[in-house]
């Protein structure tokens, strides 16, 4: 998308862009998906890795379904839920990729700062 594209990107586009964002930013969501990135995983066994309240991660399974983001299926008495759109998973490794370089930039810059210092 190119500079004064944005009228080419339908709003009902926008909207749905900006909810998998905003899905997608808060914590527990995000560590959720990450935990379910190429697995298969109980509500319990979920919570117990993530060490959360079962009715916690219930509640946010079903936004997250909702949403298509996570899909499940019934397997006996366990519902097992799993990744539903790969692209999703693409947008967290960017955005983690993004965040850690970030921080290498800070760490590096605060070593240069605290090296200049020294110097003085």
């Amino acid at each position: 998308m190119g500079a004064g594209k944005t009228s080419e990107v339908r709003p009902n586009i926008i909207e749905a862009v900006t909810k998998i964002f905003k899905l997608i930013g808060d914590p527990t969501r995000f560590l959720i998906l990450h935990v379910l990135e190429n697995r298969e995983l109980n509500v319990n066994a979920i919570a117990e890795e993530l060490d959360l309240e079962q009715s916690a991660v219930s509640h946010q399974l079903k936004k997250l379904r909702e949403a298509k983001l996570v899909k499940s299926r019934r397997s006996g008495k366990n519902i097992l839920y799993s990744q539903d759109d790969q692209h999703v998973y693409e947008i967290l490794h960017l955005a983690v990729e993004h965040a850690e370089h970030g921080r290498e930039e800070e760490q590096n810059e605060a070593e240069a700062r605290s090296a200049d210092n020294k110097h003085l």
